[in-house]
């Protein structure tokens, strides 16, 4: 796959998440709890895809997730501020 096909797959794949979300919220859960869900549940998928079923995260992994996640949300917010400062 080429680096623009993996960006919309990867981008397809996200909003399927958003638009879950956006359906517990439609359905009445407080959004805070639909979001407390959602990051619960990425942290047990990178868990399980770092260590599998039975194993767990040292110190050092749940760094680098931490860090892997602050890049996510640091990535999201420059591309919400280049969106509003275009216009």
């Amino acid at each position: 796959m080429s680096e623009k096909a993996d960006i919309e797959e990867f981008t397809a794949l996200a909003s399927r998440f958003v638009e879950l979300a956006n359906k517990m919220k439609d359905e009445g859960k407080p959004v805070q709890m639909v979001n407390a869900a959602l990051m619960s549940a990425s942290a047990t998928y990178a868990t399980y895809i770092h260590a599998g079923n039975e194993g767990y995260l040292k110190p050092s992994g749940v760094k680098k997730l931490v860090d892997t996640y602050s890049n996510q949300v640091e990535n999201i917010q420059k591309i919400k501020k280049q969106a509003t400062d275009q216009g």
